[in-house]
C-alpha cells in the first residue's frame, strides 16, 4: 500500500512537471512569434531607404542624376526625401557635367527640385564652389548657392553671401546679403 501511494505521487509529480515544461515551451514559442512578427511590422512601417538614386531628364535634353547613401521619406508628404551623403551630377546638353557634392540634400520628386546642405562643393569646368547651401531648380534652371560661399576659378577666389548660376545661360551673379559689404576678389597671380 505504502509502494502504491508512492507511486501515485511520483506519477502525479511527472504529470505535474510536463504540464509544466509544455506551458513553458508554448509561452516561449508564443512571445517568439510576437517578436518576430513585431520586428516584421517595424521593418514595413520603416521609411528608410538605402542606395538612393534619381533620374530625370528635361525638355532641352539636360540630365540630372542624384545619388545618395541613404534617404528618409518625409512622413506628412511623400513627395520630399531627405538624403544623406548625397553626390549628383547634371549634364548639359550632353556636353557639360556640374559635379556637385553634399553631407545631406532634400530632393522633391514631384518637380525634382533639390536642396543641399553642409559641406556642399560643386565642380563646374574649371570652376570650384564651396558653401554649405545649394538651392537647385530645373523649373527656375537656377542654382542658389548661400553660406559661407567660396568661389575658385583658374585666376580668382571669391567670398562671397551668394552665387546664383543661370543654368540656360551660364550667367554667374555674386553678391552679399548686406549692401554696405564687398564681395572679396582675391587674385592668384
Amino acid at each position: 500500500m505504502y509502494k502504491k501511494k508512492i507511486l501515485i505521487l511520483l506519477s502525479i509529480f511527472f504529470f505535474l512537471i510536463t504540464i509544466i515544461i509544455c506551458l513553458k515551451l508554448y509561452r516561449n514559442t508564443d512571445l517568439s512569434k510576437k517578436n518576430a512578427d513585431e520586428q516584421i511590422s517595424e521593418k514595413s512601417n520603416s521609411n528608410t531607404i538605402f542606395n538612393v538614386e534619381y533620374y530625370a531628364k528635361d525638355a532641352e535634353n539636360n540630365e540630372f542624376i542624384i545619388k545618395a547613401k541613404e534617404g528618409e521619406i518625409d512622413l506628412n508628404d511623400s513627395s520630399i526625401i531627405f538624403l544623406k551623403n548625397v553626390n549628383a551630377v547634371i549634364k548639359l546638353n550632353e556636353k557639360e557635367k556640374i559635379l556637385i557634392s553634399a553631407d545631406f540634400g532634400k530632393y522633391n520628386n514631384n518637380n525634382f527640385d533639390t536642396i543641399f546642405s553642409k559641406n556642399v562643393l560643386i565642380n563646374y569646368s574649371e570652376k570650384k564652389i564651396k558653401s554649405e547651401y545649394l538651392d537647385f531648380s530645373i523649373l527656375r534652371n537656377s542654382m542658389i548657392i548661400s553660406k559661407n560661399v567660396i568661389y575658385t576659378d583658374a585666376e580668382n577666389i571669391l567670398k562671397t553671401d551668394v552665387v546664383e548660376i543661370n543654368m540656360k545661360s551660364k550667367d554667374f551673379k555674386f553678391f552679399m546679403f548686406d549692401k554696405q559689404k564687398k564681395v572679396q576678389l582675391i587674385n592668384k597671380n
